[in-house]
């Protein structure tokens, strides 16, 4: 990995007001709280208000950034934003923020790696800033996953939730806070969860869904409690880090139920592990940021603690990221 010269200085969230609670579900679907809690953890996600799309929530979450922190974004370089629900396949979400926020001289990219996508951008920030090409980049994890949510497939409609993080990737002087990354792909795994487009197959399975998302929980659970905890040892081989010395382990909030059977397994046990999952639902590329926000707000997640990012989902693919946290309480 290339020496890192980059660090996170600012960190900011935002979910629409609309509560979609476990007791709300009920009057949905085929389902109870009891039911519910008990397979997922999950107990409230936020749901975007009609019109209110990705770029939006991004905005919201980097507008938190500003206030939180005071910090300048109308000279960032780039901006990536990570999200499977763009508000259109072309223009990027990353433009329409820009837009959005006035930045002059951005470049704006979308990432389409699901819930693996928000490290991916981190990596992707950490090599751009390290290779000098740019100073400033926003990273940003953004769904309004309600929108392609079928809300009469009790198997899923209990599971997504909107929202949006994002962090400000800057150039330092001293020693960057990134200190090993890794990435894998199972591409033959991509039928097992996957919001259906141009092509009306895959993998020689006609689709389902009429764009809706469809998802094989059983057979990503089983990928996801295999795969995670393999490549949260290589990443923490590859930073030089003893699992004892992991503060925090910040998985996907998929599913509070599959991370506890990862945790398991090692090798940071769940007491050291950060989620977003209770009252967020699952919401992809945003839940990570998510998960450090509420830490953060909650006085957990300080300076100077190590922490292994782990994205995983659609694709199927995962990401690793281990870093120290730089940026302040606010």
């Amino acid at each position: 990995m290339l020496q890192s010269k980059s660090k996170i200085t600012a960190l900011g969230a935002y979910v629409p007001e609309r509560i979609l609670s476990n007791a709300d579900l009920e009057k949905m679907v085929d389902t109870n709280d009891e039911w519910i809690v008990q397979r997922t953890g999950m107990r409230e996600r936020r749901i975007a208000a009609e019109g209110e799309y990705s770029s939006e929530l991004a905005v919201r979450a980097v507008e938190d950034l500003v206030r939180r922190y005071g910090a300048a974004v109308e000279d960032a370089d780039m901006i990536l934003v990570a999200t499977s629900t763009p508000d259109y396949t072309c223009p990027s979400t990353a433009s329409r923020v820009q837009a959005e926020l006035g930045i002059p001289h951005a470049g704006a990219l979308d990432i389409n790696a699901a819930c693996a996508g928000f490290v991916y951008g981190l990596q992707l920030a950490d090599g751009m800033v390290s290779g000098g090409m740019y100073r400033k980049v926003l990273v940003i994890g953004a769904e309004a996953l309600s929108k392609i949510t079928d809300y009469t497939d009790r198997s899923t409609c209990i599971l997504f939730g909107d929202g949006a993080g994002a962090v400000l990737v800057e150039r330092t002087e001293g020693e960057g806070e990134f200190a090993a990354a890794l990435s894998g792909t199972f591409g033959e795994g991509g039928i097992h969860v996957y919001g259906s487009g141009l092509s009306s197959e895959l993998m020689g399975v006609p689709l389902l869904g009429g764009g809706c998302l469809v998802q094989n929980g059983r057979e990503v659970y089983k990928w996801a409690v295999r795969t995670v905890p393999e490549q949260l040892r290589a990443l923490l081989e590859k930073a030089g880090w003893e699992a004892e010395e992991v503060d925090w382990f910040v998985p996907h909030s998929a599913n509070l139920r599959m991370i506890e059977a990862i945790c398991e397994r090692g090798p940071v046990p769940m007491e050291r592990t950060l989620t977003s999952v209770e009252f967020r639902g699952n919401t992809s590329a945003a839940s990570i940021p998510l998960a450090l926000q509420l830490a953060l707000d909650e006085g957990r997640l300080k300076q100077g603690q190590r922490l292994a990012l782990l994205g995983f989902g659609g694709g199927l693919t995962y990401a690793g990221l281990a870093l120290r946290w730089g940026a302040p309480g606010q």
